[in-house]
């Protein structure tokens, strides 16, 4: 979930408990509150990626905010493309051949 592109960075995170609580808050967050607070920032640029859709809607080209919305809400990479990074660095590390049977297996694979 940290590699979504709302997460608020832990520092940020910390300033909003610390307000919260009316105190300073330091050291490593606990993950409820890491995932609270990336929940809650995804939510509200969600909220604001709809809200800029329905304002260009006017243009009626469902295909346009297909691509924006694709483009702000990427989605993780797949099992498939994850395996297959692993293996380019495998690939560089040892002597495989980029036409090996498992290149060639994972590429088969539905995503």
């Amino acid at each position: 979930m940290s590699d979504h592109p709302t997460t608020p960075p832990p520092e940020l995170v910390q300033q909003w408990i610390g307000e919260f609580f009316g105190c300073k808050v330091s050291g490593e967050l606990a993950s409820s509150e890491q995932f609270l607070a990336n929940r809650a920032a995804q939510w509200g640029a969600d909220q604001e990626l709809e809200a800029c859709l329905t304002e260009v809607s006017f243009l009626n080209s469902k295909s346009l905010a297909d691509k924006i919305r694709a483009g702000r809400r990427r989605k993780p990479p797949s099992l498939k493309e994850q395996a297959l990074a692993e293996l380019a660095e495998w690939e560089n590390v040892m002597d495989i051949a980029p036409d090996s049977p498992i290149r060639r297996a994972l590429e088969q694979l539905d995503d």
